[in-house]
């Protein structure tokens, strides 16, 4: 990708100063007619934006964040934005969300975000597309991932261990006399997703259990509805499962209330884990056994992190603790 043009550039083939241009650019103070035509045909002929000034000069900020959520109704991602918030309230920043549910190219709302000028940075807990050119065009902006991430790009982030967290769900089950344990997981274009059905794999296979398919139950959300609709189909299996696995608290939730209508008892009769530990997660009966992230600490962070970058310097990558809650349900 081509590196795009500086304001220095622009100042230079016009003939006026930086500041001159930022003056034509932010429309701040009055400029000369004939100053003006001279930036703006420089602007013109080097194909430079906004964004490029935005990056390389200090100036009046939007004081807007963007964060991009693929699911504004799911608890977990509530949880971290409410993270992002109370940062970002104190250094005097407010938060715009961008529900990217069914956009197949997210990354877009971002950059088109800060080129335009509507927001300052991004944070995005949404799954972009992992192409060279798109990394690319994240690095030179304010943007910092959050949960999903892409690793080795060189783009901030802080996530858990995810891998890590799941296995530890599952050895717990393991531990518990669990051989045959059932996976929930989600869609796994989420690199989230695919690392917690690999932490269910590793966990298996380091105690010489053999993964049956039939047991491993891949839905394209984490919606209550998805999880109570596989949690009948594990029923149905001639030799159904003793435990359950799910990679998300509403999907575990779901697959409770549907086991309790199918007159299974949990644990009793099936025991259920699974992973963020919502608020809902407590108080449900029975209360759930699940994979604590410290959802707020991770939008703090975040936002932190990119308060850093529209500072001029990028943070390295976070990994958060995760805790395992033992809890009524396993």
């Amino acid at each position: 990708m081509k590196k795009p043009p500086s304001i220095n550039a622009v100042a230079e083939r016009a003939g006026v100063s930086i500041a001159t241009v930022s003056r034509v650019l932010n429309d701040s103070k009055p400029v000369g007619r004939e100053t003006r035509e001279r930036v703006e045909a420089a602007v013109a002929e080097l194909g430079f934006r906004a964004s490029a000034f935005g990056r390389n000069l200090a100036r009046a900020r939007s004081n807007l964040l963007l964060v991009l959520v693929p699911d504004v109704a799911n608890p977990f991602y509530a949880q971290i934005v409410q993270g992002v918030e109370s940062i970002a309230r104190q250094r005097g920043y407010k938060i715009i969300l961008a529900d990217t549910a069914g956009d197949p190219l997210p990354h877009t709302i971002g950059l088109d975000a800060v080129h335009d000028r509507l927001a300052d940075g991004v944070i995005s807990l949404a799954h972009v597309d992992e192409s060279a050119p798109v990394q690319e065009a994240l690095r030179r902006v304010p943007w910092v991932a959050c949960s999903e991430y892409i690793p080795d790009s060189g783009i901030p982030y802080v996530s858990i261990d995810h891998r890590q967290a799941a296995v530890d769900a599952v050895q717990y089950l393991l531990n518990r006399g669990h051989r045959r344990i059932a996976l929930i997981a989600a869609d796994e274009t989420f690199r989230w997703a695919r690392q917690r059905h690999e932490g269910y794999a590793e966990a298996l296979a380091r105690a010489g259990v053999t993964i049956d398919p039939a047991l491993v139950r891949i839905v394209p959300g984490t919606d209550f509805a998805l999880g109570a609709q596989e949690a009948g189909a594990l029923l149905s299996l001639q030799s159904p499962p003793t435990a359950v696995f799910a990679v998300s608290d509403t999907l575990a939730i779901g697959a409770i209330k549907a086991l309790r209508r199918a007159g299974r008892r949990v644990p009793d009769d099936i025991a259920v884990v699974g992973f963020d530990n919502i608020p809902l997660s407590e108080v449900f009966e029975p209360s759930l056994t699940t994979i604590g992230q410290p959802m707020r600490e991770l939008g703090a962070a975040a936002t932190e992190m990119l308060l850093e970058r529209l500072g001029g310097t990028t943070p390295a990558a976070r990994t958060l603790p995760h805790t395992l809650l033992v809890r009524e349900s396993a």
